[in-house]
């Protein structure tokens, strides 16, 4: 048992009920290059052609095995581009037939891990697997020290993944049997140190932590730290667990599997759920009837917290497992500060609803005021369960003092792990994209 005691957990109206529901039909789906950092896509296909499930769409300029395939059997129907001709989305139009291509079935037991790679890129299943340090697509040239997975979120309105994958046992198990032959270290599975769930405990070749705690206690990167921490020069890497399920199916039927379990969150939503999608599925058919619309909305692709802002016939990202719609939060405000508090949220409890015994809240995308100079208040330690000082590492990264960095814990950091540091910081400073920066820097620098 691993016992978290420093974090937050902010809970939030909207929360998925524990029910599959009837998945509404979608005519468009999209690949989005940008979901993937550090990449730069070159186009295999152009628009008008004709694709299968699993065909290859574009791959990485300078990685050429690591493709990125079709989720669906269709037409390559757009190529939506930003400024410089940067690839934002690659459109495409589903036939409803999801023709696959065979890639033929594998015994991963008489592999070896070279095959056992080229098998993953050759599906374009090989951007599921991520490396630390950077939070990059993992290099396949680098064996990892070990692979982490971790099999809860604690996110505000975050997925089950137990109930999400509770009937994906045998796929789970082939895919543990997949990482395991990527690696000379241990595969690490992290669970709910509350209610572990079944299908996560009875898996073989697993090292199984329970985890108990405030968020982040569910994000890989903290489990990591307080399991085996990254030093210099070491590479760790990790998926998450429906990408595990997925993996193993690819083995079981030879076919690349895009299906998954996202959960429909927010304070704004009618109804929520939990609905099996095909990745990259356009967010129009879950919100287009289902929220608020007395209220400027919105729409995430993941979490409040690290999830991406989208338009309401916006497309999910690759690696999120959650939609969450909440108010924008742009309308006037009366009284302002002024407002005693009766019903609002404060990470200090300095507001009356502290004492009204308030369980979740209605939060909106207000920043409640403007950008102030990085104040050293020692907030960001209280909710970052990490041995490490996170307002010296902020201050190293803004000076792109690169020796500094590595000396306050840079390689076992990622946007995601401080991301409750934005919210209780009283300057507003935008954190996640300073650690983003500085992980950039260090892959500049040292590659």
């Amino acid at each position: 048992m691993i016992k978290i005691r420093k974090g937050l957990d902010i809970k939030l109206e909207g929360k998925a009920e524990e029910q599959i529901l009837s998945t509404p039909k979608a005519e468009l789906f999209a690949l989005k290059p940008t979901d993937f950092h550090g990449l730069t896509p070159k186009l295999l296909l152009k628009p008008g052609e004709k694709v299968k499930v699993g065909t290859p769409v574009f791959f990485d300029k300078y990685n050429p095995k690591v493709l990125f395939v079709s989720p669906v059997s269709g037409e390559l129907v757009d190529v939506v581009r930003g400024e410089r001709r940067r690839i934002l989305e690659v459109v495409i139009k589903s036939d409803g037939k999801m023709t696959a291509e065979d890639l033929g079935k594998s015994d991963v037991s008489k592999m070896k891990r070279e095959e056992v790679v080229e098998k993953i890129q050759q599906a374009g299943m090989w951007s599921f697997i991520k490396q630390r340090p950077y939070d990059i697509i993992a290099k396949a040239n680098k064996e990892p020290k070990a692979i982490f997975i971790s099999g809860f979120d604690t996110a505000p309105l975050a997925p089950d993944y137990s109930f999400m994958l509770k009937d994906k046992g045998a796929e789970l198990q082939e895919g543990i049997n997949v990482l395991k032959k990527l690696t000379a270290g241990k595969v690490h599975l992290s669970v709910d140190g509350n209610s572990p769930a079944k299908v996560f405990k009875s898996l073989k070749g697993v090292e199984i932590h329970e985890v108990d705690g405030p968020h982040p206690a569910g994000n890989v990167g903290i489990q990591i730290h307080h399991i085996d921490a990254i030093n210099k020069n070491e590479v760790a890497w990790v998926i998450n667990p429906q990408d595990v399920a997925a993996l193993g199916s690819l083995f079981i039927n030879g076919k690349y599997d895009p299906t998954r379990t996202i959960a429909i969150t927010g304070s704004e939503l009618k109804k929520t759920g939990y609905y099996n999608i095909i990745l990259g599925m356009s967010v129009t058919p879950f919100i287009a009837d289902n929220v608020n619309k007395d209220v400027h909305l919105r729409v995430i692709s993941g979490n409040v917290l690290t999830g991406t802002k989208i338009s309401k016939d916006g497309y999910l990202g690759a690696y999120h497992h959650q939609l969450t719609v909440i108010p924008e939060g742009d309308d006037f405000e009366f009284m302002g500060w002024a407002n005693p508090g009766f019903n609002k949220f404060s990470v200090h409890g300095n507001v009356f609803s502290k004492f009204l015994g308030k369980r979740t809240w209605k939060l909106d995308a207000n920043l409640h005021g403007g950008y102030r100079a990085l104040v050293m208040s020692g907030e960001y330690e209280k909710v970052l369960p990490m041995d490490i000082l996170p307002e010296f590492l902020l201050k190293s990264v803004i000076v792109k003092d690169i020796d500094k960095m590595e000396q306050l814990g840079i390689y076992e950091i990622a946007p995601e792990d401080m991301a409750l540091c934005e919210v209780v910081c009283t300057s507003k400073t935008e954190v996640q994209r300073i650690i983003r920066e500085g992980l950039d820097l260090m892959i500049q620098e040292l590659g």
